[in-house]
């Protein structure tokens, strides 16, 4: 009358793979990881918008590094010429 013991587990997940093959539960696992990360962003909306603030001015900080970096590198290439 106890509780489930690990041979019985077993015996459930082997015969849940026969029934539903491998590849649908890899699916099924997907679409579940899906669904639960999608209902934490919308649980916490405030917070997204807090680290994408937080994101945008280093985005557009490297950019403009990047982009500096790209200006000054033909300059250098004249020079060797």
């Amino acid at each position: 009358m106890g509780g489930i013991s690990i041979w019985q587990l077993l015996i459930v997940a082997l015969i849940v793979i026969l029934l539903f093959g491998t590849k649908k539960l890899r699916s099924l696992g997907g679409d579940l990881g899906g669904a639960v990360k999608g209902f934490k962003n919308a649980m916490s909306p405030e917070e997204e918008k807090k680290s994408l603030e937080d994101k945008e001015p280093e985005q557009e900080q490297t950019a403009a590094t990047s982009q500096q970096a790209a200006e000054k590198q033909p300059e250098s290439k004249d020079k060797q010429a």
